[in-house]
C-alpha cells in the first residue's frame, strides 16, 4: 500500500507532469499562430505606435487611451478609463474574468511616452520604421519580404520598446491562445497608465480612489527592457526616484570674457563646481547621509546576483566603454542610489558660440533610491549639504537686492513626480509561479534581479494593492528607451507573445 506522502508526492508529479504538457501544447500553438500572423502583428503594432504619446501632451495621451481600451473591447474586456482627477491622464483598467479561476492578475504596463526632441533621430518618432540594428539601421520592407521576418530587424518609433510593446505582445498572446481555444487560468485585470513618463504624479491617487476595481493576487509589471544577456528575467521590484533642476546665477547681462573674465564669477564654472561637490568622477555621491538610509542587501539577494551571467565585458565592447564606474558588475551598483546628471547647459557652443561670460548656468539632476529611502529625505540632505557648502537657495528667479546680499545663488526646485523602491518577496508563491511558468515557456531557469535599476511609482501601489509584484519584461537591453531611434527587435516581440501567452494560461498558485 502507499504511504500518505508518497501518494501526495505522486500526484503532485503528475499534475507536474500534466502542467508542462499543457504548456509545451500552448506554447507550440501560440508560435504556430504567431508565425501565420507576423505581418498582421506587426501591422497593429505600427498603427499603436504611430499614434503620438509625448507623457504632457493630454490630448494625445486620452487618444491612446481610447483606441487601447478599443482593441481590448473587441476581444471581450469590459474596460474603463480612469482619472485621479478632472484634466489628469486616463488609466485604462480592463478586466476578463475566467469560470472557475482561483486567482485575479493584474497586468501592469504604461502606454505614454518620454518627448521626442532628441537630436539623431534617424526616422520620424511617430513614423514607424523597419530597419536592422544600430548602427548601420538600414531601412527594410518588412511587407514585401517573405514570412517568417527577420528575427533581428527593429521597429524604430517612441515607445517602441517602453512600453507599447508589451501591451502589443499581451493583445497579440491573447488573440493566438484563443484562435487555439485555450482560456485564461487566471481572472485578468489590465492596469495600462498614461502619466508613468512624467513621473506618475497621479497614479497612487488614481489607485487609492478604485482600489477595489483594481485589486489582485498579483501585479504583473511590465515595463523595462530584458537582461543583457538576452534571456528572459524576472525582477521583483523598482528603484525610487526624485530628481531636481538647478540654476545658478551670474551677471544681468553677457559680459565680454577678457574685459571680465577675470573679475565676474561665471555660471558656467559655478554650476560645473556644483556638479562635482554632489557626486564624483566615479559615481559617488558626496551628499552626507546619503546612503546611511539604504537598506541592507539580504542573502537571498546576494545570491540571485551572484547567479547572473557576466555581461559586463561584452557591454563594454558594445558602448564603447575603456571603464566602468561603482561595482565591476553592473547589477550590483542597483543595491546603492545613483546620482545621474541628465543635463548641464551653459552660454551657447557651435556657430552661436560667443567670447562672453553667461548670464546662468542650468543642470538636471535625478536620484534612483534603494528601498529603505525617501524622496523627502533626500530633499533635506541635499540642501543641507549644499547650503553648508555656501549656497543660498531660492525658489525663484533672485531679485536684484538677493543677488547683491547672497554670493552664490542657486535655485532648487524639486520634480514632481517621485517615488520610493519597492521589493516584494523572491520566494513567495505567486513569484514561484510566475518564475516557473516563463521557465516552461523559455526552457530554461528564468533569471531574477532582486529589483530593477529603473524606477516607477509602484510602490504606494503595491502598499494599496497589498499584493506582490513581479516584473516581466521584454524590450531589448539596447532599446534606446528615453532616448533617439528607440526600438524594439521582433524577436523580443515574438519571445514576449509566447510569455505573456504563458502568464495568461499557465498561471497557478
Amino acid at each position: 500500500m502507499i504511504g500518505r506522502k508518497a501518494a501526495v508526492a505522486a500526484a503532485a508529479l503528475a499534475m507536474a507532469v500534466a502542467g508542462s504538457a499543457h504548456a509545451a501544447s500552448s506554447k507550440a500553438a501560440v508560435e504556430a499562430w504567431r508565425r501565420a500572423h507576423e505581418k498582421e502583428i506587426v501591422a497593429d503594432f505600427v498603427t499603436l505606435l504611430s499614434k503620438p504619446n509625448v507623457a504632457t501632451t493630454l490630448a494625445d495621451v486620452d487618444a491612446n487611451a481610447a483606441y487601447i481600451s478599443g482593441l481590448l473591447q473587441k476581444r471581450g474586456f469590459t474596460t474603463e478609463l480612469l482619472r485621479a482627477e478632472p484634466g489628469t491622464p486616463a488609466s485604462i483598467l480592463a478586466e476578463l474574468k475566467t469560470p472557475g479561476a482561483r486567482r485575479t492578475v493584474v497586468f501592469y504596463a504604461h502606454y505614454d511616452g518620454q518627448p521626442i526632441g532628441q537630436k539623431g533621430w534617424i526616422s520620424t518618432p511617430f513614423t514607424p520604421s523597419m530597419r536592422t540594428a544600430l548602427p548601420d539601421a538600414k531601412p527594410v520592407d518588412w511587407q514585401a519580404a517573405p514570412t517568417p521576418l527577420n528575427p533581428d530587424w527593429r521597429l524604430f518609433a517612441r515607445s517602441a520598446g517602453d512600453d507599447k510593446g508589451t501591451i502589443q505582445a499581451f493583445i497579440s498572446a491573447f488573440d493566438a491562445l484563443k484562435a487555439a481555444g485555450v482560456k485564461p487560468s487566471v481572472n485578468i485585470k489590465l492596469l495600462y497608465e498614461g502619466e508613468e513618463e512624467q513621473g506618475s504624479p497621479h497614479f497612487g491617487a488614481l489607485v487609492a480612489k478604485n482600489l477595489d476595481k483594481v485589486r489582485g493576487d498579483l501585479l504583473i509589471m511590465g515595463d523595462g527592457p530584458m537582461h543583457q544577456s538576452g534571456k528572459q528575467e524576472i525582477n521583483f521590484g523598482n528603484r525610487g526616484i526624485t530628481g531636481f533642476k538647478a540654476t545658478v546665477y551670474g551677471p544681468l547681462k553677457p559680459l565680454h570674457d577678457g574685459h571680465y573674465g577675470s573679475w565676474a564669477p561665471s555660471p558656467t564654472v559655478m554650476i560645473a563646481g556644483l556638479v562635482m561637490s554632489l557626486r564624483d568622477d566615479d559615481g559617488h555621491i558626496l551628499i552626507p547621509g546619503i546612503y546611511d538610509d539604504v537598506a541592507p542587501v539580504s542573502p537571498a539577494d546576494k545570491a540571485a546576483l551572484a547567479a547572473l551571467p557576466d555581461v559586463e565585458t561584452d557591454l563594454k565592447k558594445a558602448m564603447g566603454l575603456g571603464r566602468n564606474i561603482g561595482p565591476p558588475r553592473l547589477a550590483d551598483g542597483y543595491m546603492v542610489p545613483t546620482l545621474n546628471v541628465r543635463a548641464i547647459h551653459a552660454g551657447d557652443d557651435g556657430p552661436n558660440a560667443a567670447n562672453a561670460i553667461a548670464i546662468q548656468g542650468d543642470a538636471s539632476f535625478d536620484f534612483r533610491l534603494d528601498p529603505g529611502e525617501t524622496p523627502e529625505r533626500v530633499h533635506q540632505l541635499t540642501e543641507a549639504y549644499l547650503t553648508k557648502l555656501g549656497w543660498f537657495i531660492v525658489r525663484d528667479t533672485p531679485d536684484l537686492a538677493t543677488r547683491l546680499a547672497h554670493p552664490r545663488i542657486v535655485r532648487i526646485n524639486w520634480d514632481e513626480g517621485s517615488s520610493i523602491a519597492t521589493e516584494s518577496p523572491m520566494d513567495g508563491p505567486a513569484a514561484k509561479a510566475v518564475a516557473a511558468s516563463i521557465g516552461r515557456t523559455v526552457g530554461y531557469p528564468v533569471l531574477r534581479l532582486p529589483f530593477s535599476g529603473a524606477s516607477s511609482g509602484m510602490a504606494e501601489i503595491v502598499n494599496q494593492l497589498k499584493a506582490p509584484m513581479v516584473g516581466v519584461s521584454i524590450a531589448n537591453y539596447d532599446d534606446n528607451q528615453h532616448a533617439q531611434n528607440e526600438n524594439l527587435r521582433l524577436g523580443n516581440l515574438w519571445g514576449g507573445i509566447e510569455v505573456y501567452a504563458g502568464l495568461i494560461a499557465d498561471l497557478d498558485w
